[in-house]
Parts: C-alpha cells; structure tokens; sequence
C-alpha cells in the first residue's frame, strides 16, 4: 500500500449589494456596469479519500451533468473523473467515490483537443511532489457551468476540460489560477476559465477568495469561494498583502517565520528558521522540512510509518490527541513588510483526517497530513491550512492576502464585497467602510445599507445591456481550431426562494445521472496513449506536453 505520501510521498448568489458601501454613479458613469462577484456555493456534502472535504459541484456539457469537484488554486484547467477512472476492480460505487463521472461521450457539445492522436496530455500539476509524473487527461472543450442543475449559476461554453483516470487525483478539480493553457507552443493560449468569466464581464477583476471549511466547527462548515470579491465576514482582517512569487507556478509563496505547538497555555517552538511556502489547495498535505516534521513527532507522539511514508494514527494515540486538543501556530510574513505578520492558528482537529479506499483498500485510517519534504521545492501548505485560512488572491495586482477565519457566531452570514479590475472604472464610494476592514491591495467599493434597492437595479441593469461575447475562434500550429465562445451563458434573473435561493427550473432530472463501471479497458485507471514529458513552464504561460 502506497499512500502519496501514501503515494510515495450558501445558496447560489450573484451579490446584489455590488460592495461594502454601494457607489453612488454620477451621470457620465451611468452607461459603465460593474458586475457582481460571483459567489460560489458548496455542493453541502463533504466527500474525499483523504479529508473528507467540502466540494463544489459543477455542471458539464450538453445535458448537463453534474460532478463534485475539490477547489484548486494551483490548476488552471477544470478535470473531472471520466468512467475509465472506475474498473471492475474498484467498488460498485466507484463513481460516487469519485464525485461523478463525466461521460463526455453522452455530451453533444463535447469537442476533443485533436492536437494529437487521441486528445491525451500529461496533466502536468505537482510534478514536484510526484503526483503526475505518469498521469494523464483526455483533453477537450465543453460547456462549463457553476453549481448543481436548476441552480441558474453562470455557465460558459467551450471551455477547456480535461478527462481524467488516474487515482493519484482521485477528484475533478476546479483550477482558479488564470494562466492560460498551451497545447502545441506559446503562440495560441487557451484562456482558463477565470479569465473568460472576466471577458465576459462577469465578474468584476481577476482575483478569488477561498477558505475551505472543516467539519469540526459550528456543527460543519462548508466551503466558500467568491470569483471577483470575498466574504469579509468570513475572516479577520489584517494589514499584511502579500506579492506574488517570481517563479508563477509559485506564485501564492508566503515565509513562514515560525511554527509554535501550545498545549494547556504551554508552547514548543517547532520551527524557527524562515522558509517560503507554496499554498497549494489541490492536495491535504503539509510538506515541512524533515527536521521541522521531527518536531512535530515530538509533539504530538506522531510515528513514521515507512511502507505509506505518511504518519498513521492509532486508535490509542488517536484518543490522546483528541483529548489533548493542541494547536500549531504558523506565522507568516512578507518579506517586504518585515514589521508585519499573520497568525494562522489550526487545532488538532485540522490534522485529524481520515484515508479511505483507495489509499486505504482495507479500511479507513486515521492519518496526520505532514509529508517530508525532500527538496525546498515541496515545502507547501496544503488544504489542511485552508480549512483554518481564508485566501483572497488578485491577478491583476498581482498580490494575496492570508486572514485567520473567524468564527464568531455572524462568520457564516455573508457579506460579498467585490475587488474593483484595474483595466476599469471604479466608482467613488459615498462613505467609508461600515463592516469588516477591506484587505490590502483590494480596492473595493462600499456599501450604504438604504441603498439596497439601487444595487438590485443596477443588477437588472446590467443584465439588459450585457453585450453579447465575442467569437474567439483560435488556430494553433497544427490546424486546430477552439472552438467559438457562443452565447448561453445562463444570465437570467431568478426569483429568491425563501431559503436564500435563485429559484430556477430543472434542466433535465436533476440528480446526479447513474454510473456503469466500464470493463474491459485494458490497463485500469489509464487512459489510452504513453506518458509524455513536462517540458520547463516559462513564467506566465504553462504548457501541455504533447504524449507520442
């Protein structure tokens, strides 16, 4: 059994209140409308075989099928399970294991990527942490859509999608990244979702906000993500931004200047020389240097077990850590502002995760997700942290910020604040912030409460004059053409519900579509064609490698 390391290694809303304080339009801006961010509900179920997590489900092709999804803020591509990803090997609910399958040859939109062959590239995502060295995706174009059937989330056709088989990532991914995907050279780059949400003008900038909840507080807590804004009520402000990183595909980098273990009001220092971190929701893991790791084995009794290279947790110790209920303190700086920092504080119950078929074909285990890393190139905070951290990332600034959640009994109620694009106007607000501080580098809009009815009028308003997209027709090298953006985009307003709900007509059953385990496919969890290399990734574009 190898697990990697066990591998070898709330309701669907386009924010009417447009921000904190609601901007008073004088009358040359009156022909200017800013959307909405777009918030992105979680799909109320927590699923995975290393958490479980809290998942966000997205609607694929032509009918619509529904697959549950992990938020990735590495990836810059959508992948979902296809039925070769299950085998008569696999248990009889495989697909459900897996979020759903995605049966792009049921879709009547579905275009394969002819680049080669037969649509496969390598996946190319935590090559240095050896995820993907012999993973690969069928690659394709179909209509995207966010959140379950009937819920009326925003959809855009042709997007890229990749088809995926292999265990080492067990669910589709959702990538938040913008970087564009190059298939052949760097002269034709395919735009990620994110960045054609923005063409589209619907959401207002490049930029997302992520935390990604737990089961251990205030009776479950889901997921939240907002493309275009935050939830500043979701979070405790702090005056540290964060700049990128040089290196783009280490582009959410911070320092960790410390690591503090408190245990009844007593801390152990468990790392105090800096290093810098990549925060990477796409896998549980916290990658740590092995001198730092033994401090935490010493802290918390924790024991290397060499066969899954993970730390596994007995029943006993299990019962101990609970009762225990320490924390670890990580504090981060930017090395530009050497005077601040931020505490990111994550009890025991952050680290108490469970591994389940297949990195545990025998059963469930108890497991804490420190991996030692071998190189700098791994040290990496990974969705453990996200469950105690809430995210927002802006692309056009090029600048993050890192906040501790708050949960305090008003965190769950939102407060959708947007973040103003550079590349457009931004209304003047009429007054100062009235709710949570706004974080650094994001220049938001605010919000008056009586003002209510003008954001609902706004929203209408822009709906009605929302320019239709634009054909972006593409040719690569080798002849092929991506496909046009067409209209479609479910832009119509629905009714709230008197759950919080945009009510909206089904579209087909709405229920998730029957699975069939598909045999016979030879090789099981592959898709067909050889493994291609990961050539070097120049900053600001990332490239597909071609398989032979």
């Amino acid at each position: 059994m190898e697990l990697r390391p066990f591998l070898c290694m709330s309701s669907w809303l386009l924010s009417l209140a447009t921000a904190s304080h609601t901007p008073l339009l004088s009358p040359r801006d009156t022909n200017t409308t800013v959307p909405a961010p777009i918030v992105f509900p979680p799909s109320q179920q927590f699923e995975g075989n290393d958490g479980p997590w809290s998942t966000f489900t997205l609607r694929l092709g032509t009918p619509q099928q529904d697959v549950n999804v992990m938020v990735s803020t590495a990836s810059y591509q959508t992948w979902a399970v296809v039925p070769q990803g299950c085998t008569s090997d696999d248990p009889s609910n495989c697909a459900d294991l897996r979020g759903g399958e995605f049966k792009y040859n049921d879709s009547t939109t579905w275009v394969q990527n002819n680049v080669t062959e037969n649509g496969t590239f390598t996946l190319g995502l935590e090559l240095n942490l050896g995820y993907g060295e012999d993973a690969n995706g069928l690659y394709g174009y179909d209509t995207v859509a966010l959140s379950w059937l009937g819920s009326g989330g925003p959809s855009l056709p042709q997007q890229i999608v990749a088809g995926i088989a292999t265990p080492n990532f067990y669910f589709g991914l959702f990538g938040l990244n913008p970087r564009p995907t190059n298939f052949t050279n760097y002269q034709h780059p395919v735009s990620s979702f994110l960045s054609n949400l923005k063409a589209e003008n619907m959401i207002p900038s490049l930029s997302w906000s992520y935390t990604a909840g737990n089961q251990y507080r205030l009776n479950k807590v889901l997921g939240s993500l907002t493309l275009g804004g935050y939830d500043s009520a979701r979070f405790v402000p702090n005056d540290v931004t964060f700049d990128f990183d040089a290196q783009d595909i280490r582009d959410l980098s911070v320092d960790i200047s410390s690591i503090n273990y408190t245990e009844n009001s007593k801390s152990t220092t468990l790392m105090s020389s800096s290093i810098s971190a990549y925060l990477d929701s796409t896998i549980p893991w916290i990658y740590l240097p092995l001198s730092v790791c033994q401090k935490f084995e010493s802290a918390f009794g924790l024991e290397y077990d060499n066969l899954t290279q993970s730390y596994l947790v007995n029943d006993t110790l299990h019962q101990k850590l609970q009762a225990d209920n320490a924390s670890v303190t990580f504090t981060l700086r930017n090395p530009a502002q050497p005077s601040g920092s931020v505490d990111i504080t994550l009890p025991y119950s952050a680290f108490d995760l469970v591994a389940e078929y297949p990195l545990s074909p025998n059963g469930s285990l108890n497991y804490f997700p420190l991996a030692r890393a071998t190189n700098d190139t791994q040290y990496t905070l990974g969705r453990t942290f996200f469950q105690e951290a809430y995210i927002s990332a802006d692309y056009e600034r090029r600048t993050f910020t890192v906040s501790q959640c708050d949960w305090s009994p008003n965190s769950q109620s939102q407060t959708i604040l947007p973040i103003s694009s550079l590349t457009s106007p931004s209304p003047t607000p009429s007054s100062s912030p009235t709710t949570h501080k706004t974080p650094p580098g994001a220049i938001a809009g605010g919000v008056i409460g009586g003002l209510a009815l003008l954001s609902l009028s706004l929203f209408f308003l822009y709906r009605k004059v929302l320019k239709k997209s634009k054909n972006r027709a593409e040719l690569d090298n080798d002849g092929e053409q991506r496909p046009e953006l067409a209209e479609g985009k479910d832009g119509a307003a629905h009714e709230i519900d008197s759950k919080g709900f945009y009510g909206a007509e089904v579209e087909g059953e709405g229920k998730r579509r029957g699975h069939e385990l598909e045999g016979g496919r030879g090789r099981g969890h592959e898709l067909e064609g050889g493994a291609g290399a990961m050539p070097e990734m120049p900053a600001r574009e990332a490239v597909v490698a071609e398989l032979p």
